[in-house]
């Protein structure tokens, strides 16, 4: 199984010379089984080359999986660009969760989307076979030859979180996720019920991920920037590394970029907090994710 990034930042598209290296589009990751099933993890604007990309390469149809996981706009701005959508003969299933605000399954991503006010295709005029896939929460799917489970994660919005196994490898990719806290302060006659919740959903997610060959995590902020963002529904580098010791991982990617830091404060901000864990770290390998990075696990 490998896995390749086509984009890594998160919350808006942040094009230009500044995110050169890293790139700028928003969240999308092409997963290939060992039977070359095609998985993709989010459709983020990053979508839009992959599209390119598969055409070119396969001359034809395609065949695609996209697990969305969350309605959020950077994670589902790419979908109406996705070409093979336009190609006869493809076939593409969206997969994700049902939405309790609307009372409706995976499909209102799209059916929002192609309203006529807001893009000029209806999905009647694409020439794909569209399918839609609800899935329940902690109940696995079956894709080619792999199989896809997964977990409720920390989000203002239901954002599932997808492990994705195949021939005895592993990756797991948060979508959008924030460290747990309790907004209550000890001694407050909710802060014990509040604390066991939060325990149960740490427990449930950490044996998601439990010792995953790849970990894949949005890391949007420094750990002196989450005070003054709590609540938004996004991590920190710092609280990824400890997931990532904490369940075992092989190797942890950190991902979903805030797309006001430029490529050279990326990297400086990862390297800060690379030195505060280094003595912790063992085997653990922690990268900062850039488009085109391809992954094999073997």
């Amino acid at each position: 199984m490998k896995f390749r990034f086509w984009g890594v930042r998160g919350s808006i598209p942040s094009p230009g010379p500044r995110t050169a290296r890293y790139g700028g589009n928003t969240t999308c990751i092409e997963v290939r089984t060992d039977d070359n099933t095609l998985i993709i993890l989010d459709g983020g604007t990053g979508l839009f080359p992959l599209a390119q990309h598969l055409l070119a390469q396969e001359r034809g149809p395609v065949d695609a999986n996209i697990f969305i996981t969350h309605s959020h706009w950077d994670h589902i701005h790419g979908l109406p660009f996705f070409t093979p959508l336009f190609v006869k003969g493809s076939r593409v299933c969206l997969h994700g969760a049902h939405d309790p605000v609307t009372n409706k399954g995976i499909e209102h991503v799209m059916g929002v989307q192609l309203q006529n006010s807001y893009f000029p295709v209806s999905e009647t005029q694409m020439d794909a076979t569209i399918a839609y896939r609800t899935l329940d929460i902690g109940v696995p799917v079956e894709v080619g030859g792999a199989v896809v489970g997964n977990v409720l994660m920390n989000h203002p919005v239901t954002n599932l979180g997808y492990r994705i196994g195949c021939a005895g490898r592993s990756l797991f990719f948060t979508g959008d996720h924030e460290p747990w806290h309790n907004p209550y302060r000890p001694g407050d006659a909710a802060f014990d019920g509040f604390e066991q919740h939060l325990e149960e959903r740490r427990r449930a997610i950490d044996a998601a991920m439990q010792g995953v060959d790849a970990l894949i995590v949005d890391c949007s902020y420094t750990r002196e920037e989450y005070p003054a963002r709590a609540g938004w529904g996004h991590g920190t580098i710092d609280a990824a590394i400890e997931m990532a010791l904490r369940v075992g991982a092989g190797a942890l990617y950190c991902t979903h970029h805030e797309p006001s830091r430029g490529d050279d404060e990326l990297e400086a901000v990862f390297a800060e907090a690379l030195a505060r864990h280094r003595d912790r770290l063992g085997g653990l390998q922690v990268h900062l994710a850039f488009e085109g990075l391809e992954v094999s696990l073997k």
